[in-house]
């Protein structure tokens, strides 16, 4: 069995795998990048947060990894891992993670890409003065697996990671939403030239426009809209909680070009929730401009709505289940290639649907079971 395991793991992690440059020189490569690599993925998938977890894995399981592995100089040290993941190129990284992910979960285009970014709290060095990475991730929802991901450069912000991101992604008759700090005309009119449509959120940092959405809308509301609109509303009800969502959508939207000129603007969307908990009621409104026409509430309320995805499926899972940001690896470049191998292991482990509970008890099964690694490692 393993022996037939062995051929198919060469195919399916092993030849990815090649395709990253090694940034070593030849006299310090006592261990092949992609023992190094294979090893680092399987660790962090059975529980290893930091190179120490790593290399003991690897130690527990070197006959293992044997059978499948050329390990011509055994099981590299923790220092060994820090190292190599330190210097490996991140974006050649990235572009052998992003193969693999479309091999595994096909293409983004057409679909709903939720672009949010996290910071990774616990990479910071004091000692150096840099502070956490923060990196920039694109969620698609269909999928539930982020197929890019671009750190944010310490100088700069997420508003010239998106762009970059953008670029790694084939949005073509797929909707991009962004929170707040993307809604910029260069990066709406990156979405269309790329031949995707946005819905963008719209807060203070974009005050003139917001203020005049936000007067437009409510007004609109109150008093009823001129041209197409649209409305849809839910209700849920459940553990003592009552929560109503109403949106507003309409495709009046041409005073407010005259006025901002915005990429190919389609609607303008308000969404208000309201949210009754043991007698308290909270409710909040928030305002969102589209390319998508303005004549169908539920399409653009849904994607609002979905956007959110993105936090509860993949930053919250890194932070629960993989504990990314108490994770201390720091050095150079490893922190930002170690949330990668998160990344690979979050996706294999959703992707892994026999197991019934949830990612961090198949975390643990993995580590326990190898016929269930090969299996998360669709083997």
């Amino acid at each position: 069995m393993l022996e037939r395991n062995s051929f198919l793991m060469r195919k399916s992690i092993w030849d990815r795998f090649a395709a990253v440059p090694d940034p070593r020189v030849d006299r310090t490569k006592r261990h092949k990048l992609q023992d190094i690599l294979v090893i680092a993925v399987c660790g962090v998938i059975c529980g290893a947060e930091h190179w120490t977890d790593v290399e003991m894995f690897g130690k527990v399981n070197e006959a293992w990894f044997r059978t499948f592995l050329d390990l011509p100089h055994g099981i590299p040290s923790h220092d060994t891992f820090g190292r190599v993941f330190a210097v490996l190129d991140p974006d050649a990284f990235e572009a052998v993670v992003q193969a693999f992910v479309a091999d595994l979960a096909g293409s983004s285009r057409g679909k709903h890409i939720a672009i949010d970014g996290k910071t990774l709290r616990g990479s910071f060095d004091q000692a150096s003065g840099k502070g956490p990475l923060h990196m920039v991730s694109a969620w698609v929802h269909e999928n539930h697996v982020a197929f890019g991901q671009r750190a944010v450069d310490a100088k700069s912000n997420e508003i010239v990671a998106i762009p970059e991101l953008l670029k790694l992604l084939d949005v073509e008759e797929a909707t991009v939403t962004i929170d707040a700090i993307g809604c910029q005309k260069e990066i709406a009119e990156q979405i269309i030239d790329q031949g995707g449509d946005y819905v963008l959120a719209l807060k203070a940092n974009q005050q003139s426009l917001y203020t005049d959405v936000q007067m437009y809308m409510d007004d609109g509301i109150a008093n009823g809209f001129t041209g197409e609109q649209d409305f849809w509303e839910t209700v849920e009800k459940g553990h003592g909680r009552l929560e109503t969502r109403q949106v507003w959508t309409t495709s009046d939207v041409g005073w407010l070009q005259g006025r901002h000129d915005w990429p190919a603007l389609g609607s303008l969307t308000a969404v208000e929730r309201k949210r009754q908990v043991n007698g308290h009621c909270e409710r909040k409104r928030h305002y969102f401009i589209s390319s998508h026409p303005g004549h169908c509430a539920q399409r653009l309320g849904t994607l609002i709505r979905n956007h959110w995805s993105v936090e509860v499926q993949l930053h919250w899972s890194l932070d629960v289940c993989f504990h990314e940001d108490s994770c201390r690896v720091r050095m150079a470049n490893a922190a930002e290639n170690f949330s990668r191998l998160r990344r690979i292991g979050l996706m294999l482990l959703k992707q892994e649907k026999t197991g019934k509970s949830g990612i961090a008890g198949k975390r643990l099964r993995a580590g326990w079971d190898r016929d269930y690694l090969l299996k998360v490692l669709g083997i």
